[in-house]
């Protein structure tokens, strides 16, 4: 696997990562057939057609977003590690500030799941 780790889920519940152990934070990772590198371009490919999106850092199987909501501007950090060894990738997508996120990180991620099911 990669030398670079997700950051972990505080303990607020507003944020979801595929490498934390606890309920309340943990979802699935996405998984992928093609290269890591065809597997990358399909999911930018997605998160491009998301509303308030901007790729801030892409270093090699790693990618990190910034989602900026409509109405108060809040920003969510979402951080993508491809493990070609497995062919999954693992994410993490927190709220930068407040304390819940009324489940908006966890949807997030699911819609994505969504968008790149069976294109990866």
């Amino acid at each position: 696997m990669n030398r670079r780790s997700l950051t972990s889920c505080p303990s607020s519940p507003n944020c979801v990562s595929t490498q934390a152990q606890d309920e309340g934070h943990a979802i699935r990772p996405l998984n992928f057939q093609r290269s890591p590198a065809e597997a990358m371009e399909v999911l930018k490919s997605a998160i491009g057609t998301l509303p308030r999106t901007r790729l801030v850092e892409q270093d090699g199987l790693y990618l990190h977003y910034e989602f900026t909501s409509l109405l108060l501007r809040f920003v969510d950090d979402v951080e993508f590690l491809f493990d070609s060894e497995t062919k999954t990738v693992h994410f993490r997508s927190a709220s930068r500030v407040g304390y819940g996120d009324f489940g908006v990180n966890r949807r997030r991620m699911e819609d994505i799941r969504r968008l790149v099911a069976g294109k990866m």
